[in-house]
């Protein structure tokens, strides 16, 4: 895989996922913009990666923020070939009739209105030179029902839809667009999770463990490669076979 030449920007890169990804792009040749709240961590992250890479601090849910880092993000790189919107929140855990409205709201704005103006400011750009690749990070709960944090859960299924929808707007203009499904993966996000639950975690899946963000980001960087030219609008899920499963 070979990212030569080539400018990808990720949200949330400080952890996890998006951090896994900025390494293996920049392995590859590729240069990257760090986009995420905590500057320390991007600063941290840019200096070991080296010369290729450059990071704006920005809180997604703010719009004004967001679309100034990716407009920073050009400045100091160039046009963006590849834009990875993997920052989420995992929202709270109440049932629905019991879920905050401000809870719900905040949710949405970070993990689903941050996607449509992230997509809405870059696409025009990508549209013009007829080239792109965008991934946006959902999640199992894109693709089935969870009970118990309806604002995550919405959000999900909302940001598969957007990620469908451009990639039906964009493919006449050489430009493709899809979703990565995480399944239990090791990242900040799963840390909460009480190590005496781990076990049962792990044996809902397929394979009998927890997967690592190097695993989800492999299958992130071949969705913004130039090796997935005829692969848009998919779902891919990296779930060690969960969505596979027929629960009885």
């Amino acid at each position: 895989m070979d990212f030569t030449g080539r400018h990808i920007v990720i949200t949330g890169a400080s952890t996890g996922i998006g951090k896994a990804t900025a390494r293996r792009i920049a392995r590859a040749g590729g240069k990257v913009t760090l986009i995420a709240r905590r500057a320390a961590l991007l600063q941290e992250l840019a200096a070991e990666i080296g010369p290729n890479a450059g990071f704006a601090a920005a809180d997604v849910g703010d719009k004004a923020h967001l679309l100034a880092a990716l407009d920073s993000a050009v400045a100091q790189q160039g046009a963006i070939d590849g834009l990875f919107l993997n920052a989420g929140t995992g929202g709270a855990f109440a049932m629905t009739q019991d879920y905050d409205d401000a809870v719900f709201d905040a949710v949405l704005r970070v993990n689903t209105t941050s996607v449509f103006w992230a997509i809405a400011h870059v696409l025009p750009a990508m549209i013009a030179r007829r080239a792109g690749s965008i991934l946006v990070t959902g999640s199992l709960a894109s693709a089935r029902g969870l009970a118990g944090n309806i604002g995550y859960l919405a959000s999900k299924h909302a940001v598969l839809g957007i990620a469908r929808g451009v990639a039906m707007e964009a493919a006449p203009h050489g430009v493709r667009c899809n979703c990565l499904l995480p399944g239990f993966i090791e990242t900040p996000m799963l840390a909460d999770v009480p190590e005496a639950q781990r076990p049962t975690m792990a044996a809902r899946v397929p394979q009998g463990r927890i997967g690592s963000a190097e695993e989800a980001a492999a299958v992130a960087a071949f969705l913004l490669s130039d090796e997935a030219s005829h692969v848009t609008a998919q779902s891919w899920a990296v779930d060690g076979g969960i969505l596979g499963t027929l629960a009885i």
